[in-house]
Order: structure tokens, then C-alpha cells, then sequence
């Protein structure tokens, strides 16, 4: 099975967007952890999970799906309040 983005290494960005283009839901919480993000001076990434068949096979009927420090956070839909805990807590 594929790996999602590991936490410990150096430099990770503590939150990873799994989606695929064209995913209006992704779009969604992309624009929410772009904000909180921001907000608190936090890095983010975004994975596409057509470039990874695994991943596609794992993520599909769920995207988007946040993980947050290499645990998966939230999947459809990105509760910033939620989010913003997360980060802080």
C-alpha cells in the first residue's frame, strides 16, 4: 500500500490534502486549510491520488481526505474550528 506523507520528516508539512482534480469537494478543502493555514503559520501539502493507483484504490469513495500529522483528520468535508484545534491542540 502506498504511504501517506510521513510526519517525521524534516520539514513535512503537518497537513495533506488527498483529492484528484476536478473534485469540486476537494476545491472545498482546499480553500478551508489553505485559510487555517495561514491563520497559524502552518505548512500543507496536496497529494493527487490519480498519480498513485494505491492510492486511488484506498482514498476514492472518500475524497477529499485531510491528515494531519500522518493521521487521517477528516474526509467529504473540512470543519475549519476542527481543523484549527487540530493544529493548536
Amino acid at each position: 500500500m502506498a504511504d501517506v506523507v510521513d510526519p517525521g520528516q524534516q520539514g513535512a508539512p503537518r497537513v495533506t490534502l488527498y483529492g484528484r482534480p476536478g473534485c469540486h469537494l476537494c476545491d472545498d478543502a482546499r480553500a478551508v486549510i489553505e485559510a487555517v493555514c495561514a491563520e497559524l503559520g502552518e505548512s500543507w501539502t496536496e497529494v493527487s491520488i490519480d498519480d498513485d493507483p494505491q492510492l486511488a484504490d484506498r482514498f476514492a469513495n472518500e475524497i477529499p481526505v485531510t491528515f494531519v500529522d500522518g493521521r487521517q483528520h477528516d474526509f467529504w468535508r473540512v470543519d475549519p474550528v476542527r481543523l484549527r484545534r487540530a493544529l493548536t491542540g
